[in-house]
């Protein structure tokens, strides 16, 4: 059985910075990407990066290219995003997923269906 675990979310000052730690168990890696997805009360939940384990290939949206940056850890079974330059509107649930599309195009097709396996979620504040 497949269990995403994220954590690393709090409260921070505009300009700051957080890192964003899901640990992967259960999990087999295949062709599929895994990714990190937020949403923001009242909004749809949104793909923001994504990256391929196998090659390291990483894809962002344009809101957050260049201030967050997706890495993972072959050994740790471990996704991660690094957040710099944080800005209030970055506030949101920060949620990891696995087994899905890579391209960003395929995210906003597909939507909450474009991945298999999903993380319970860790908070995200970003205070002016």
């Amino acid at each position: 059985q497949v269990h995403l675990v994220e954590s690393g979310g709090g409260s921070v000052q505009a300009g700051g910075s957080l890192r964003l730690s899901c640990a992967a168990s259960g999990y087999t890696y295949s062709s599929a990407c895994m990714a990190w997805f937020r949403q923001a009360p009242g909004k749809e939940r949104e793909g923001i990066a994504t990256i391929y384990p196998a090659a390291s290939n990483t894809y962002y949206a344009d809101s957050v290219e260049g201030r967050f940056t997706i890495s993972h850890d072959n050994a740790k079974k471990t996704l991660y995003l690094q957040m710099n330059s944080l800005k209030p509107e970055d506030t949101a649930m920060y949620y990891c997923a696995a087994d899905g599309p890579c391209l960003m195009s395929a995210i906003q097709t597909l939507g909450n269906n474009a991945f298999v396996y999903w993380g319970q979620g860790t908070q995200v504040t970003v205070s002016s």
